[in-house]
């Protein structure tokens, strides 16, 4: 397990599945916002249902997020679009809503950050959010990333565009301590 301050990172759980794939992928409107792409039904037990993971998949390493103090599951988190050539990745994370407002998205972009520069050995870290996720841009400010652009009315969400917020953060920048 990959331990943050609040929370912990384990392999996804085959009991993980169906509370994720209710709870976050279930909210239609916040799948809509995080997925890039239109929400579509998906059978339980589904193979292809977007939390099963694929340990093959290199360019993906996916997480369950467990509080430390309890090991109640809160969400999850992943880095993407791993590339080993430029040692870059982009991350994500998703919270159930009960863990929503409570401080853990700064606990999780921190450990996701250890991950990816410690763990990993890459050089640089993005994310890409809408820019009224006010929660994502906090947790990535607080962890050093800096908005590197606005992509604007970059995202089709239920019925509107949005504008799309680019940040970045290179390991010679981090600082693991930041988050506050």
């Amino acid at each position: 397990m990959i331990r943050g301050s609040r929370v912990g990172f384990r392999a996804r759980h085959e009991d993980d599945i169906p509370i994720l794939q209710d709870e976050l992928y279930g909210d239609v409107v916040t799948t809509s916002r995080a997925t890039g792409g239109p929400w579509r039904p998906i059978t339980p037990g589904a193979k292809d249902a977007p939390f099963v993971v694929d340990d093959t998949e290199q360019s993906l390493a996916a997480f369950s997020v467990v509080e430390l103090d309890g090991g109640t599951l809160v969400g999850t988190a992943n880095l993407w679009g791993i590339d080993n050539h430029n040692r870059s990745a982009h991350l994500g994370l998703g919270l159930r809503p009960a863990a929503r407002g409570k401080g853990y998205g700064t606990d999780i972009v921190a450990t996701l950050c250890h991950y990816g520069f410690v763990v990993r050995g890459l050089r640089r870290l993005q994310i890409e959010t809408l820019s009224d996720n006010a929660a994502m841009l906090r947790s990535a400010e607080r962890n050093g990333f800096v908005r590197e652009g606005v992509l604007r009315s970059a995202a089709w969400v239920m019925g509107e565009y949005l504008d799309g917020v680019m940040l970045g953060l290179l390991a010679k920048e981090w600082k693991p301590d930041m988050q506050g």
